[in-house]
Order: structure tokens, then sequence, then C-alpha cells
């Protein structure tokens, strides 16, 4: 039977939905048996409130460009719908993400994402390197996957870098001989498969517009 993760990102007004903040941007990557099937999702998300400077300077999303996005409650059963019913949803620092998700589920009168279907990225990789630096920024030098081109976070740019990095914190497409038993019950050797890289294309007018904030910002967070 094969298994079907969503890797995904969410921005945000702030840190905490208690506090007023909100869910702006969704961005969720397909993958299947552990391929990226060039399937995605991606929405924007109207929060009904003004947007704080220091969240713009991280991921540049003004209050004036989100005021004619739908609100969650409008795109709601297109994204339930998505992630289907038992799908693993794969993030990294999950709990955040899930927090968000799970009150605007909640907010609308439907039921919440459990718990048990988030894998958080960030916690394997703690495991894995423990006491090292393990932001999605090191793991991507770490394993060498390319995010050159990420300057303001993006909910759909960082799910698809961290489906890269989530693949080699799983053991990685190196090339390489790999372990197999004989229907003898001998041990032979064979190539390791190298999965094809999948892509998944950014709109001319999402080009535009994140060029457009990138020119506007004035000393943003990852100069400092």
């Amino acid at each position: 039977m094969s298994v079907r993760e969503l890797i995904f990102d969410t921005e945000t007004t702030g840190f905490d939905p208690l506090n007023g903040d909100r869910l702006i941007e969704i961005g969720l990557v397909e993958m299947v048996d552990r391929n990226l099937t060039g399937r995605h999702y991606h929405q924007y998300v109207n929060p009904e409130r003004e947007v704080p400077e220091a969240a713009v300077k991280v991921h540049g999303l003004t209050t004036d460009f989100l005021r004619d996005k739908p609100v969650f409650s409008d795109i709601m059963d297109e994204f339930l719908e998505f992630i289907g019913e038992d799908t693993k949803l794969v993030a990294h620092n999950a709990e955040f993400d899930m927090r968000f998700i799970n009150w605007e589920l909640e907010n609308a009168g439907r039921p919440v994402v459990h718990v048990k279907r988030f894998v958080d990225t960030l916690a394997i990789a703690r495991n894995k390197f423990p006491g090292a630096a393990n932001s999605l920024d090191a793991l991507c030098k770490r394993f060498g996957v390319t995010n050159t081109h990420r300057t303001l976070h993006g909910a759909l740019l960082d799910a698809e870098i961290l489906a890269e990095v989530y693949i080699e914190l799983l053991g990685g497409r190196q090339e390489g001989l790999d372990l197999a038993v004989d229907d003898d019950g001998g041990v032979s050797r064979r190539e390791k498969k190298v999965r094809e890289k999948r892509s998944f294309p950014v709109s001319e007018e999402e080009r535009a517009i994140h060029a457009a904030f990138v020119a506007k910002l004035e000393n943003p967070v990852w100069n400092g």
C-alpha cells in the first residue's frame, strides 16, 4: 500500500493564536512512498487583522496584500479535502503550525487534526544531531539542499525545501549499494535507486509579488 505524506509550512501574523495572531499562508507538497509527486496546495489567507511590521519583515505579506484574499472558512473545505483523513502532515517545529491550523478549524466549528497525524522534522533532527543547530537553514547546509533562492520565508517554498531535508533525514537519495535478501536466504548487493527530483512551479504573478516585497524591505532580519 502506498504511503502518502504532506510536507507543509505556514506563515502567520505572530507566534500565538490565543493572543490574536492568525494564519495567513499555507503551503503543502505531496510525497508518496517518499517520492515527491509534483502535486501541491497553496493558499494565502485573510487574517482579518493587521499584520505587524515585524512579521512582514520575515515573510513579506502585508495587510494590504492579504485584504482581498479569502478567509480560512472559505478555503477550509478545499484544504481538508487535500489533506484527507489520515495522511501524515510533516512540518518543521510542527507544534507551531498545528496550533494555528487547529485554532482555525476549531473556530470554524470543525474537528481539529489529531496530533498523531503530525510529524515534526525538528524533533527528528534533534534526535539525530543532538546539540547541533537544527533550524531549516542549518539542515539545508548540512545536507547540501539548495536554498539560495530563499530570501523571504514563504509557505510553499519552505515546504518544498523541507521535503528535500525530510528525505535526507530519513536516509537520503545518495547513490550507492544496498543489501538485499535473496530468495534462498543469501545476501546480495544491489544499487540504490535515485529518485527523480520533482519541481513545484511558482506562477509569474507570485514571482512578481515576491520580487516586489524584497525590493521594498529595509534591513530584513535575515541580513542581521
